[in-house]
């Protein structure tokens, strides 16, 4: 049975003026206000999917004089904000992070003219989220980001963050213990045992890491330019990496892949995880974005400085140092206990 083409327009509420039209099976915009009347403009085509903002610009710049963009509402602002270069060269996670975030913008303020929006209305949504903080922040975050990119463009009057600070840090993602990474190097399977390994000694992204194939492997270590950063790191190969990857198919693609060959994406290689640590007890809680500090304890362990792990992992030096302190504050409360086993005894004897 043939699948019906979807009724795109049905779905949006097209403004007056725009008219549209079926014929040959494909669906057409046009501007044309006062079409059918002696008042008629030359029809102007717009693009196909009112989905798009782009379609919602080249609306705004039909109805303009000149070609000049109209702001009208809130709404507006935020289609020229997902189409604009700043929004474009966010990672694929931002930007789906972003456009979920837009999307609640929309429901509640789009239809409001854009110089009436004020921070006192975002604030309202941030102390809505106060039971999730964590859902609180990525609201503000998206919007200080719009607002940063709109004010400056005179879309907004003002900033539409100014004042609204973000709730504080709840811990962050923890960094795994040796029982857990030991539970996960025995336990884990397939694809993500890999993608794990590759987390643990790498300490990269979920989205870099679906990426990495034979291809970045420079020499004793992995070549990569990070999604998010853009910042190219060379993390080098770890003997019990190394070990690892000795199985490792060297063919042109990814190291993690579907069991079809296909990649996986950050999204759905977090999902396979979950499903697999449901059954594994001992990794109860934990999160794929906790190696990153993971990571950068093994590799303070190991000697490096917070300069030499930036190098490797990528991460800001901030970071780097929060969880550096909390791995030399653990080793010099181990040491201590063991200083005081040993007075214990000599003072025993």
């Amino acid at each position: 049975m043939p699948l019906k083409r979807r009724k795109r327009a049905a779905t949006v509420d097209l403004p007056k003026g725009v008219h549209h039209v079926k014929t040959g099976g494909r669906e057409y915009f046009y501007w044309s206000p006062g079409r059918g009347t002696e008042h008629a403009a030359k029809p102007v085509r717009l693009p196909n999917d009112p989905t798009d903002p782009k379609f919602w610009i080249a609306l705004r710049e039909a109805q303009g004089v000149g070609g000049v963009v109209t702001i009208k509402t809130f709404g507006d602002v935020l289609d020229l904000y997902l189409d604009s270069p700043q929004f474009k060269s966010k990672s694929d996670d931002t930007r789906s992070l972003y456009l979920r975030q837009i999307k609640i913008a929309r429901a509640g303020f789009g239809a409001t003219p854009a110089e009436q929006m004020r921070a006192s209305m975002i604030r309202g949504v941030v102390d809505g989220l106060a039971d999730r903080p964590g859902a609180g922040n990525n609201f503000l975050g998206a919007m200080r980001a719009v607002s940063t990119w709109a004010v400056v463009r005179d879309h907004l009057v003002a900033s539409i963050t100014e004042g609204i600070d973000p709730y504080p840090s709840q811990g962050g993602h923890k960094p795994w213990t040796d029982p857990q990474i030991q539970a996960a190097q025995k336990h884990l399977k397939g694809a993500v045992r890999r993608g794990v390994f590759l987390m643990i000694y790498t300490g990269q992204r979920g989205s870099d890491v679906v990426r990495m194939g034979p291809t970045d492997v420079d020499e004793n270590g992995l070549r990569l330019k990070q999604q998010k950063t853009k910042r190219e790191v060379w993390c080098p190969i770890m003997p019990e990496l190394a070990k690892e990857m000795e199985g490792w198919d060297r063919t042109p693609g990814p190291f993690v892949r579907q069991t079809s060959g296909r990649p996986f994406t950050r999204k759905l290689f977090s999902k396979h995880f979950d499903e697999q640590r449901k059954e594994i007890p001992a990794l109860k809680g934990v999160t794929l974005h906790g190696l990153r500090a993971t990571a950068v304890i093994r590799l303070r362990r190991a000697g490096l400085s917070t300069a030499q792990i930036q190098d490797v992992i990528g991460m800001s030096l901030a970071m780097i140092e929060r969880y550096a302190r909390f791995a030399d504050r653990k080793a010099s409360g181990q040491a201590a206990i063991l200083r005081l086993s040993d007075a214990a005894q000599k003072f025993r004897r």
